[in-house]
């Protein structure tokens, strides 16, 4: 008997007529003979509505204690999309059990809004499990310490998903969500984009953190730090479609780099809009600048992206860096109240009107010339760089938001994605 987690995004579980057909599918793979553990997100547009309504009301100014209760509100969301389907599958004469992120309990830290997991008892699971029950856990959410409500951030049914699959060491995790794997680049930008039959983790890991929204970056971390065998797929195809069919199905994230695997040079273009950057310019160029600055940004919870600072003259420099589009009020007063004056800097400037554009394959170890292909193609197509940064599989730049389509066309044509391996 196999251990499946299924996961299913707000799309999915977007009215009662998706909800039972989602309730159908699960119990399709419970009738053969799988035990599962099933992890909703709220139905599609529940977390947006409560969000604005906390919006509508929102003090002048934002404080930790704001954002408790932005988790408190959040997390209904998914507790009802969990009920419902316990409800659903019920109908379909299945037992089953719905619980509340506290109630497993997931154990978090206390960043609102953006919690990371630190441990999962799966004991309570275990033992519904072994009665023969269907396991719905909420996504989203978990509890710290103190016994506070935490949300770990968009995407984090994800990972909540995946990081229940690692504590039950579960034999496979289903990612359903409304697209049909993961593709060579967003197929709404590059309508010839190809959906990859597999893909290695460290390719997707680059890819999430590189903006591809098809799975939430911590996500594909718990998935490599413990091996859980992943799976992207469609929610949208037939529910009663052969088990056997759909489990081979979608795009496999692998963990060793198959000799199967299709062997292209890039695998893929992921790109995001939110991206800012901030330049803190007039720096005094002298040991301990670098932390100065983003220390005190990491010491405000703000995750820093790309880096870069410029070459010294006459005893000063300028800093450049990258933060997500929804941290970017925080730093820019951070640095010009705190950071700034302690400095000695002349000022700081933003740009919100920014994109990264990555290109991504682990086929980039073993060929020379990959990312200077990328300047060439951007170069013909006039299109300027401002940042760069590389890893061994990856090259993103940032540019100027208004040629993001533009560069992520041509890049996609460039390296041939639009082609079929041989």
């Amino acid at each position: 008997m196999s251990l499946i987690v299924h996961k299913y995004g707000g799309t999915s579980m977007g009215s009662t007529e998706r909800i039972s057909n989602v309730a159908k599918r699960v119990a399709k793979w419970a009738r053969a003979g799988h035990q599962m553990v099933v992890v909703p997100s709220a139905m599609s547009g529940e977390t947006n509505r409560l969000l604005a309504l906390a919006k509508e009301l929102a003090p002048s100014k934002l404080t930790d204690a704001y954002n408790r209760e932005l988790d408190m509100l959040a997390a209904t969301g998914e507790q009802a999309s969990s009920a419902l389907l316990a409800i659903a599958l019920q109908a379909q004469g299945l037992e089953s059990v719905s619980y509340a992120g506290w109630q497993v309990p997931i154990r978090t830290n206390s960043a609102y809004t953006k919690a990371r997991i630190e441990s999962i008892d799966d004991k309570k699971v275990r033992a519904d499990l072994e009665a023969g029950r269907v396991v719905i856990v909420t996504g989203f959410q978990g509890l710290d310490e103190s016994g506070n409500i935490t949300t770990l951030g968009r995407g984090g049914s994800d990972t909540s998903a995946v990081a229940v699959a690692a504590a039950m060491k579960a034999d496979e995790c289903l990612i359903y969500t409304d697209v049909d794997g993961v593709y060579t680049t967003d197929p709404r930008v590059v309508p010839d984009a190809r959906r990859l039959h597999t893909v290695s983790f460290e390719e997707m890991l680059e890819m999430a953190s590189m903006g591809s929204k098809v799975l939430q970056i911590r996500s594909v971390e718990f998935a490599g730090k413990y091996k859980v065998k992943l799976r992207v797929l469609s929610s949208f195809t037939p529910w009663d479609i052969d088990i056997n069919e759909e489990a081979k199905s979608g795009t496999l994230i692998t963990f060793e780099e198959d000799e199967n695997m299709e062997q292209a040079i890039v695998s893929g273009i992921a790109f995001t809009r939110d991206e800012t950057k901030i330049s803190v310019l007039g720096v005094p160029d002298k040991p301990g600048i670098a932390y100065q600055i983003l220390g005190a940004v990491a010491d405000a919870n703000i995750e820093v992206d790309m880096i870069i600072q410029n070459i010294s003259k006459d005893g000063k420099t300028d800093f450049s860096f990258t933060v997500n589009h929804g941290d970017y009020a925080r730093a820019m007063d951070l640095l010009k109240t705190v950071v700034v004056p302690k400095l000695g800097a002349q000022e700081v400037v933003g740009d919100t009107k920014i994109c990264k554009v990555s290109i991504v394959g682990i086929g980039m170890r073993s060929h020379v010339g990959v990312a200077s292909t990328m300047f060439r193609v951007l170069a013909e197509e006039g299109i300027n760089i401002q940042m760069i940064s590389t890893s061994e599989i990856k090259t993103s730049v940032v540019i100027d938001e208004k040629y993001m389509e533009l560069a992520v066309k041509a890049l996609h044509k460039a390296f041939g994605l639009d082609q079929a391996p041989a």
